[in-house]
């Protein structure tokens, strides 16, 4: 779903994005109880955490109305996932069913066989339970077949979450003694350097905990959006208004991160970010050691199980009032794939099937994980957190923006090779010291993704692919509305 690193996950699912969806720190594996002669049984691969206590309650009703099929499930270590699931396609030994990752590309996957095409099961029939326009080539098919399904629905993959005593006991509150929201990069200033000034220093005004090297970039993504930089990385978009990446050459990027530098040079920021994992952090927040920090929706449901609710959140903080850009999402989605080859293809079609389900749409609201992709099981949805309810306000601030394989199909065919060091290396090098020029290493960055986009550009073009670089350029679209996909 993490943003799905957490982002979403449900990334390209809408952007489960993520990051996006929730991270993960355990590699373990659960298995249902003793099977009967018949029983078959599904291996399945997530990195699922904090959606765990969902999860198992589907695996529970799933294996009720289902008693012949157990579902073996395995929770890896988010960051590792790639590498993991990799490894075990290229030893032989994948699972049946599981949690489609970033890298490689979804083209990538589909050409190196790792999914079944669905199309004996996803009838048109089938499909019509989605919204309208779910199925696209290059977000969840692939020439014109379908390989997986959207699950999550759409609303900003990141927020900002405001520690509520920590704010009052500092003195940032309205007229009425509500909680004063931070909506600007200023407001985030004064109230951090607020909190750790008039904490005694017990508190810090910010923090996270970037061990797994994720978290800053979600920083980055949050603040730069506000700003007016519509680029992604969790959901990894170039800039489509010029189809590159602008980390060095749009001033926004290079503003935030000498803000950021600031807030620690001042003290701000909790000291041992660097060390500690974002489940720690989520942990530290609970418990007041510092005020303010950037997740996404799955941070709630861990905050809700140990009653935890002292807490406020917002998205898109930016230098004005008024966000300049916003979260963006492919049209359709993809979150969970079958395996090509497994032998219990129907029995993990029928989990399959559970999952993409309106009713499993409903529990995964009304768990707060995040919003379903059908508007009914979000209607129906019964919702008593009003943090929940704040995330869901939220909605506005996700427009579906421009995809290239939409308007020509052959973008599928172009595999962009990985990039090292990537944004998270250069902005740790930045935030440590290690890299002293930003200027230099942010163009660097700049073009070193460029370049990879360019390269795979080119190997498209010698397997007989009738692409190019302008294939990313949508010179139409205006970020602060919905984007209309259509086919050339």
């Amino acid at each position: 779903m993490p943003p799905i690193s957490r982002r979403g996950f449900l990334a390209a699912s809408a952007a489960f994005g993520a990051a996006a969806l929730g991270g993960g720190l355990t590699a373990c594996s659960s298995s249902s109880h003793s099977t009967t002669p018949g029983t078959k049984s599904i291996t399945h691969w997530d990195w699922f955490v904090s959606q765990e206590p969902w999860l198992k309650n589907e695996i529970a009703l799933f294996e009720k109305a289902n008693p012949k099929i157990r579902i073996k499930r395995t929770v890896q270590v988010s960051d590792k996932y790639p590498d993991l699931i990799n490894l075990a396609f290229r030893g032989g030994d994948a699972p049946d069913f599981y949690q489609i990752p970033s890298t490689p590309g979804f083209p990538d996957q589909v050409a190196q066989g790792w999914l079944d095409p669905l199309d004996s099961y996803a009838t048109a029939n089938w499909q019509a339970r989605f919204p309208q326009g779910s199925f696209f080539n290059g977000v969840n098919m692939a020439e014109g077949k379908v390989y997986s399904a959207p699950f999550g629905g759409t609303a900003p993959w990141l927020q900002l979450y405001i520690h509520n005593g920590l704010f009052k006991q500092a003195g940032i509150t309205n007229p009425d003694g509500s909680v004063k929201i931070p909506r600007t990069w200023d407001d985030v200033t004064l109230a951090a350097e607020a909190i750790t000034a008039k904490s005694g220093g017990k508190a810090h005004g910010i923090g996270f905990g970037n061990a797994q090297n994720a978290t800053l970039t979600w920083w980055i993504e949050l603040f730069v959006r506000g700003a007016g930089s519509p680029a992604g990385y969790g959901t990894d978009g170039p800039d489509y208004r010029v189809g590159k990446w602008t980390f060095g050459s749009d001033r926004n990027y290079a503003d935030f991160l000498s803000l950021l530098l600031e807030w620690k040079k001042k003290g701000y920021i909790y000291p041992s970010a660097m060390s500690i994992g974002d489940e720690q952090a989520r942990a530290f927040f609970e418990r007041g050691k510092f005020g303010i920090t950037v997740g996404g929706v799955w941070n709630q449901p861990t905050w809700a199980e140990h009653h935890f609710s002292d807490y406020s959140l917002t998205t898109l903080p930016s230098p004005t009032a008024t966000p300049q850009a916003y979260f963006y999402y492919a049209p359709g989605g993809r979150l969970f794939g079958i395996a090509k080859g497994t032998g219990v293809s129907d029995e993990a079609w029928a989990w399959f099937d559970h999952l993409h389900s309106p009713e499993a749409g409903r529990r995964w609201v009304e768990s707060g994980q995040g919003l379903s992709v059908f508007p009914e099981a979000n209607a129906a949805a019964k919702i008593t957190s009003p943090q929940f309810q704040a995330y869901v306000d939220t909605r506005k601030y996700a427009l579906p923006w421009p995809v290239p394989a939409i308007r020509n199909p052959a973008v599928s065919q172009v595999v962009m090779p990985a990039v090292k060091p990537d944004l998270p290396d250069v902005v740790a090098g930045l935030y440590t010291g290690q890299l002293k020029d930003m200027g230099a290493a942010l163009t660097a960055l700049e073009d070193r993704r460029n370049k990879a986009l360019a390269d795979g550009v080119k190997q498209a073009q010698a397997k007989g692919a009738k692409v190019s670089l302008t294939d990313y350029v949508f010179k139409d679209w205006d970020p602060t509305k919905p984007y209309q996909n259509t086919s050339a």
